[in-house]
């Protein structure tokens, strides 16, 4: 007797779709965190471009007010942060999707090189953050004298 048997590729498939979505949520941008005591809810797209004088990098935030969006360079680490708040609900509405985010978020950077930490420009535009850090001289060699003492 023949015995048929199901190959479940669509159940598979399906488990498979799930597993990715849960590792996208786990590992892609919606990742919480703990940073300086708040949760992290969010990660905005960020562009990074190395060029021969200066780091610029681009962050995605639409909506922020300027207020809300912090800078800082220590020991070669570029920090952007801030909260980007929920807009108020409307009464008396129903609501089908609420998919924008909201909340804290923070993004840290290691540059290679030492950045200018007096010559930053920061410049916000339609949605997108750009920041320019200068590079630093690096230190050149050079050949120290010995003095004979006396």
């Amino acid at each position: 007797m023949n015995t048929l048997i199901r190959w479940p590729i669509r159940e598979i498939s399906s488990v498979q779709d799930e597993m990715n979505k849960v590792f996208s949520d786990v590992f892609g941008r919606r990742w919480l965190t703990e940073e300086g005591g708040k949760a992290v809810v969010w990660q905005p797209p960020v562009d990074i471009v190395e060029q021969p004088d200066r780091y610029v990098v681009h962050v995605e935030l639409p909506g922020m007010k300027l207020e809300d969006i912090k800078i800082t360079l220590e020991d070669n680490q570029l920090v952007i942060r801030g909260e980007k708040t929920r807009t108020e609900e409307q009464q008396n509405a129903a609501y089908h999707r609420l998919e924008r985010v909201h909340g804290t978020f923070e993004r840290s950077f290691t540059l290679t090189q030492a950045g200018k930490s007096d010559k930053i420009a920061a410049a916000y535009r339609d949605g997108v953050l750009e920041v320019t850090v200068p590079k630093a001289e690096e230190a050149k060699a050079r050949e120290i004298p010995i003095k004979v003492a006396h």
